[in-house]
């Protein structure tokens, strides 16, 4: 099989990874059919092996001094270090041998060092975040001043666009440790111990004679080949056979595509598999785009995009009337899961207080209380991660539809990376901190790459403040029908010669589709890990980051020019001859009077959600997610447009006669 990929012209090589499952093995010398559970039991005891010594590793070489050595990339001698973790730490001379009783080849070595030096390496960026944080250590660690934060984020890597809520959450570690010894830490590496190693193993490490992987000769199977102990402490290389776990590829994976070695993880008793492959993708551009999608944030209302069209004279106008995704009902239960873990973590430290880690005699019932409350707090956190996962791939999805569908080459999205919510309250501001917005970004360039669709952030400020029509700050107020009640919601245009009035996001996304068509000529790319972005607002080109919009048909002069046009009647609309029957007792029956599905009681929604795409004055009622208070599925709550641009078919039906 060619490990080498054939490119045509306007592509490139972009490797991914699938999850996969090991089900089963079969050992090449004895020709034994191995279950799900034994090979776990093997692969378990080749990760005990590789995680000891990998632990052993980060412990010795846990400080500063060797950390700044393999992140520097050059040796002692000036040399430049391999790319690859272990052959770095091995030309630094850092090696770890298993212990004396146990036979190991020198591929489990390999990835003991491979997993250290990872780690390692990546030590290094929470070491500077750290080092700058105690630079620039405030008066007031629960509130610094605005020049305070301009001198953390100098000193810190990246600090002009880092997230507030690292540095926040990095000061309040330093702090518990000052509280506790009086004094301020030295650095990460008093303040971490040695991390704790992953369970795995990084099979990429090696070479042809630990593991294999070749396409099976059926379309959309593989076979994987490696060499597993068949004893806890393995004495001789006698201890260590072959194995072949035949894999079912996902249909995600390309036929084409090249298969690399995977990295195997336990779990839930059984082996999963990273499968990573590279396969072609067309080609992003920085500049050059003529339809651009832009994609505004909000809080219950999670997206809001439309696309924009820029034509050779330089006029900007919107391509359709864009659509939002709302997923109030996911943020509302993301909430409460929120408010239970704290309430969990308050229980928990309390009964820890009370034992004071004596987990016998007097305090043994305590004890096991908490070990419940740890239990379901470890619950609680996997339900809220597997939920913003599941929101963040199906916002990043949605979005990256919305652009295959305008044909956009380009996705705007505004730069919130150093936003701090603050001054809505503390359960919005709350709400607002906990978005995954990072994660949607992540996900929509990850979907976007394989249609050739560049994701780039724009700067966000005033995108919701400017009309976009002709860049006047707007007027905000609570909704359309009452615009002196004081709100954000509905915006208001107060230049008369513009006039331009509509939701608060829907001119967002049209300031950012346009300021990221006329700046696209300033995008960067990152060479750390290949983002776009602007970076900045230049004010000749913002000048231009209009949207201009169709003229209006004059209906002023309604003087008569000519006979007028005759009418046909209209028609009856159809009615029942017959009086509706009674409510039937099933399904199979004449349908009821009214519009109410015959095996249905209840609309498939949560009632009165009040999330329609016109914006209203706010319920009396106070709103509340039926599904997501009754436990239902993820997406009765999340209502998305669809990814329709064109006019909609006129109604041809509602003044048909009758038919009787």
């Amino acid at each position: 099989m060619s490990r080498k990929l054939q490119l045509a012209e306007g592509e490139t090589s972009r490797t991914v990874c699938s999850p996969v499952v090991l089900r089963r093995g079969v050992d090449e010398k004895t020709g034994e059919l191995l279950s799900g559970s034994v090979l776990a039991e093997r692969v378990g005891w080749a990760v005990d092996l590789v995680s000891a010594m990998a632990s052993d590793l980060l412990a010795e070489h846990w400080n500063s001094a060797d950390v700044d050595v393999i992140a520097s990339g050059e040796d002692t001698a000036g040399r430049r270090l391999p790319s690859n973790a272990w052959m770095a730490l091995r030309r630094l001379g850092w090696t770890v041998a298993a212990p004396q009783v146990v036979k190991v080849n020198d591929r489990i070595v390999r990835m003991a060092q491979e997993q250290a030096g990872r780690t390692l390496r990546s030590a290094k960026w929470r070491a500077d975040l750290a080092a700058g944080v105690l630079a620039t250590w405030p008066a007031d660690p629960a509130k610094r001043t605005p020049a305070e934060w301009d001198q953390v984020r100098a000193a810190v890597p990246d600090g002009e666009h880092l997230p507030t809520s690292v540095i926040k959450a990095r000061t309040r570690q330093i702090a518990a440790f000052t509280s506790r010894h009086g004094r301020l830490p030295a650095g990460l590496f008093e303040l971490e111990d040695a991390p704790r190693v992953a369970r795995m193993l990084l099979l990429s490490a090696c070479d042809r004679q630990q593991a294999t992987i070749e396409r099976g000769d059926e379309p959309g199977r593989a076979l994987l080949r490696m060499q597993l102990p068949i004893r806890p402490d393995p004495r001789s290389y006698a201890d260590w056979m072959w194995v072949a776990c035949p894999i079912a590829l996902p249909p995600t994976i390309p036929p084409g595509a090249v298969l690399h070695l995977p990295t195997l993880r336990l779990h839930s008793g059984g082996v999963r598999a990273d499968l990573a492959c590279t396969h072609a993708v067309p080609k992003t551009q920085r500049a050059g785009h003529t339809i651009a999608l832009g994609v505004d944030w909000g809080l219950n209302t999670l997206l809001s995009a439309g696309a924009a069209r820029l034509y050779p004279n330089g006029t900007i106008t919107i391509v359709g009337a864009g659509g939002m995704f709302r997923a109030a009902g996911v943020l509302a239960k993301q909430h409460r899961l929120r408010r239970l873990s704290e309430r969990l973590h308050t229980k928990a430290d309390h009964y820890q207080r009370l034992t004071g880690g004596d987990d016998q005699g007097t305090w043994q019932h305590l004890a096991a209380k908490h070990a419940i409350l740890t239990g379901e707090i470890c619950a609680v956190s996997d339900r809220r991660g597997n939920l913003n996962d599941a929101l963040a791939w199906s916002a990043a999805r949605w979005a990256v539809d919305q652009a295959i569908t305008a044909a956009a080459s380009v996705i705007y999205v505004e730069d919130l990376r150093s936003m701090q919510a603050q001054g809505m309250g503390r359960t919005i501001d709350t709400r607002l901190s906990q978005t995954v917005r990072g994660q949607i970004v992540d996900h929509m360039r990850h979907l976007a790459a394989e249609v050739g669709i560049a994701v780039v952030t724009v700067p966000a400020r005033g995108t919701s403040k400017h009309c976009p029509a002709c860049l006047v700050p707007l007027r905000h107020c609570k909704a359309p029908d009452r615009p002196n009640a004081p709100g954000w919601k509905w915006a208001i245009c107060p230049n008369p010669d513009c006039g331009w009035q509509g939701d608060r996001d829907t001119g967002a996304w049209r300031r950012i589709a346009a300021r990221g068509l006329t700046h696209q000529a300033t995008t960067i790319t990152d060479h750390a890990n290949g983002a776009m972005k602007i970076g900045s607002v230049v004010d000749e080109l913002e000048a231009t980051a209009v949207i201009t919009t169709a003229g209006k048909t004059s209906r002023k002069d309604r003087s008569k020019t000519g006979p007028t046009r005759r009418q046909p009647p209209r028609p009856a609309p159809r009615r029942r001859r017959a009086p509706s029957p009674t409510r039937p007792q099933g399904p199979v029956s004449k349908r009821p009077e009214g519009h109410a599905h015959m095996d249905r009681t209840r609309p498939p929604r949560a009632a009165h959600r009040h999330q329609g795409v016109k914006t209203i004055s706010t319920p009396t009622s106070r709103h509340r997610p039926r599904g997501s208070a009754l436990g239902a599925g993820f997406h009765l709550h999340a209502h998305a447009t669809p990814p329709r641009w064109a006019d909609p078919p006129p109604d041809t039906t509602s003044d048909m006669g009758s038919r009787s």
